[in-house]
């Protein structure tokens, strides 16, 4: 242990300083951790890192579905839920079926269960790598949706897909009926016991006395105990999670302070950062293991890299074919949504390709693999274990180079996402903003119409709205100003810092008062 929370503690500070540089170069920062991982494995002496197949998917996954619940717009769920659930489910088992067949055909030995074994693995587009490089290049608010939507669903989906591959080939055989019951068990269950779970934590945080730093420890530990719940019962722990998440998120401005939602925001934000980071510096790391693995079972390591290469082109030619067959049915079954409408032959046949060209896979494939077990129930050594493990990391480092690097500059060429009606990040904020001042001025004079006349302080705050709402001009500032208030609050808090030094001064009233300077500088920073 004590050899390796060192290294330990010097990869969570690489991560940190690769995500800077990741920030420097506009480059997804998963892309250069995997690269980064791989050539640190190759540094002689290291300590191997072993993590326990049954843990895998407890440590990581919970808490990263959670906070990914938590910052969907469920509102833009619900406008393109036909296009996201037919990524999410029917495109996944389509991706999984075609490895499956072609995994079965080409691989020596491998079984159909083995193959929907891998199909099941490596269908998940990676959430994680997508927001990453949408970071650098500007897309429709709806195409964000339906990519956060599907990345959200699709784990579900492929990990069903991974327990019933794991339990065909543990026992030998595929009884259809069972596998239907309990697959609508694993859904309509995990849904269930995530809203239940949910509206009973929404009971404990109202009834008990929280404050900020509880109920951050309450929403990581409901993450895990909705994942555990679900599992125990045999159903899906990620939609429990998924579903629980969105409930929460809904409702998160009755049941936490505006304390605990910032504060939350960062705990959470610092959270997955660490965990992403660790997972994709695995992928790396993990890479030299498996190839020793791969020479023990007498496997070429050439003959590995074309499978995994094979593996790889099937995935990003379904998920295209997939994009052009979900245009064709919505042209027609639903052909008032079909874009046509302003759109040139180009844009329309592009605009599939395009999203087809989006499934980088990460996270979640890698767990699923590493979930393996290392036996099955009858002592046997698992088949083709390190195969699977090898082609899954391939995938994973196949996709976040090739696509990864390549979408933003096809996004910015093509030129083929239509914003349409859709306002300009400032203007839609601005408007936003005017919506609050006229519904405050209406406020506030209801107050004064209820016979709150004497009350000095409340004219002066509706002369102070109105003159915003008359000069809207002054809602903006110009960056220079912006950049003169924010040295002005560093002075501040060097005073502050100075002024603490006095004995007479309790330390904790001069702490606060830092804080409300943060905050300003925060509200500053946005505008």
């Amino acid at each position: 242990m004590h050899e390796l929370l060192p290294f330990m503690l010097a990869l969570i500070i690489a991560i940190v300083l690769i995500e800077m540089l990741a920030e420097k170069l506009r480059i997804a920062y998963p892309i250069l951790l995997v690269v980064a991982g791989l050539l640190i494995s190759f540094i002689p002496g290291l300590p191997g890192i072993q993590i326990d197949p049954d843990l895998i998917f407890f440590i990581f996954l919970p808490p990263i579905l959670f906070e990914a619940a938590w910052s969907i717009s469920f509102k833009e769920m619900k406008k393109w839920w036909r296009i996201i659930g037919s990524f999410a489910f029917l495109v996944v088992f389509f991706s999984a079926l075609t490895v499956a067949l072609i995994s079965n055909y080409f691989i020596p030995g491998f079984t159909l269960a083995l193959g929907f074994l891998l199909g099941g693995i490596v269908s998940p587009p990676d959430a994680v790598s997508t927001g990453a490089i949408m970071k650098f290049v500007r897309i429709p608010k709806s195409t964000s949706a339906v990519l956060e939507g599907e990345s959200l669903l699709n784990d579900a989906s492929s990990l069903i897909i991974v327990r019933f591959a794991l339990v065909a080939i543990g026992t030998g055989q595929f009884i259809f009926q069972t596998a239907i019951t309990d697959f609508f068990w694993m859904v309509i269950g995990g849904i269930g016991i995530g809203l239940l779970g949910g509206w009973l934590f929404i009971q404990a945080h109202k009834r008990l006395p929280t404050d900020a730093p509880s109920d951050i420890v309450f929403t990581l530990v409901e993450s895990y105990l909705l994942y555990w719940v679900a599992e125990q019962a045999h159903s899906s722990g990620v939609l429990a999670v998924v579903a629980g998440g969105l409930f929460l998120s809904t409702r998160r401005l009755t049941f936490l302070s505006s304390a605990s939602r910032i504060k939350g925001l960062s705990f959470w934000e610092a959270l997955i950062f660490i965990l992403n980071g660790i997972v994709f510096m695995i992928i790396g790391l993990a890479l030299p293991e498996i190839v020793k693995g791969l020479r023990a079972d007498g496997i070429p390591l050439r003959t590995a890299i074309f499978y995994g290469a094979l593996v790889t082109v099937i995935l990003i030619a379904t998920r295209m074919i997939s994009s052009y067959a979900a245009l064709i049915a919505t042209v027609m079954f639903r052909p008032s949504v079909a874009p046509g409408r302003g759109l040139s032959r180009r844009r329309i046949l592009g605009l599939p390709l395009l999203l087809g060209w989006t499934g980088m896979r990460g996270v979640v494939s890698l767990a699923a693999a590493l979930s393996i077990p290392l036996t099955l129930p009858t002592g046997e050594a698992f088949p083709h274990r390190n195969l699977i493990l090898f082609v899954t990391f391939t995938v994973i480092l196949f996709t976040l180079l090739i696509q990864g690097l390549t979408l933003p500059l096809i996004i910015e060429r093509s030129k083929l996402f239509d914003y349409g009606r859709e306002l300009p990040e400032d203007e839609a904020k601005m408007k936003v903003k005017n919506h609050l001042v006229v519904e405050t001025i209406r406020l506030l004079k209801e107050k004064q119409k209820m016979g709150e006349y004497e009350d000095p302080h409340l004219q002066k705050m509706i002369d102070q709205w109105e003159y915003k709402i008359s000069q809207p001009e002054h809602l903006r500032m110009t960056e220079r100003t912006k950049q003169n208030y924010l040295e002005l609050l560093e002075n501040q808090r060097k005073f502050l810092s100075g002024l603490n030094k006095d004995p007479e001064l309790h330390e904790e009233y001069i702490n606060w008062q830092i804080y409300q300077i943060d905050l300003e500088e925060e509200r500053i920073r946005l505008l």
